[in-house]
């Protein structure tokens, strides 16, 4: 399937819904799983609408499944709560920048707050677009991130997806429901004088000494500042 800025998005029974604004990406496998559908005709408010519930897309218009079900049970898109690529980034991953093309961002998860998760994300549960209750955090040291890999230790160093070294692992930040991680905060590095939160599924390999991410510097540049409770 190919998205076009502006393409129309119809329902299966031929209802337009609302027009494509931008994609969400995958920093990890840079797949697109969702697109944001901003309002139209059925649609009052900008919408997250999972890929998994797209039948087909062409430079004409999007389709959606008859599976979708009630379109207003759709997570609302909350601008907070994404981070948009930079041109170098976009150019690296192949996808076309401005024009006609529709914008990517990666999901960054609110720490403490109400996720819409998605498939392959740590402490996903439900169908994708589904928001999940309200999360309780710990934090610990020395948890393998994502699941099923390395043990991760604390100063381990994390690397960007450009090869720059900008900052260590200072803890790690899990869901005491799924005892899953969620995220980890980095300290300071090269690039960063303060801390970052960074969303664990942005993590592409883990080893006990070094992390290398999906997302660039300059994606991560544009995370604000995160203060840890014992500061």
């Amino acid at each position: 399937m190919q998205f076009k800025n502006g393409t129309n998005v119809f329902t299966a029974n031929g209802k337009e819904v609302g027009h494509i604004d931008r994609v969400v990406i995958d920093p990890r496998s840079q797949h697109v799983t969702h697109v944001v559908v901003r309002a139209g005709f059925l649609f009052t408010e900008d919408k997250l609408v999972p890929v998994e519930l797209i039948k087909s897309a062409d430079d004409d218009r999007v389709t959606l499944q008859s599976a979708a079900g009630d379109l207003d049970d759709l997570r609302p898109f909350e601008e907070t709560h994404y981070v948009s690529l930079d041109d170098e980034e976009v150019k690296a991953m192949n996808y076309p920048v401005g024009g006609e093309y529709i914008p990517p961002v990666y999901g960054y998860p609110p720490y403490g707050g109400i996720w819409p998760g998605y498939p392959g994300a740590p402490g996903y549960s439900g169908p994708a677009g589904i928001a999940r209750p309200e999360q309780v955090y710990a934090t610990r040291k020395d948890e393998n991130i994502p699941e099923g890999t390395s043990a991760l230790r604390e100063g381990a160093r994390v690397i960007s997806s450009d090869d720059k070294h900008v900052g260590e692992i200072e803890s790690v930040l899990v869901d005491e429901h799924t005892e899953q991680a969620t995220h980890f905060v980095i300290s300071q590095g090269l690039f960063f004088k303060d801390h970052k939160l960074i969303p664990a599924h942005w993590v592409r390999t883990i080893g006990e000494n070094e992390v290398y991410l999906g997302v660039g510097s300059k994606t991560l540049e544009q995370l604000p500042d995160y203060q840890p409770e014992h500061q």
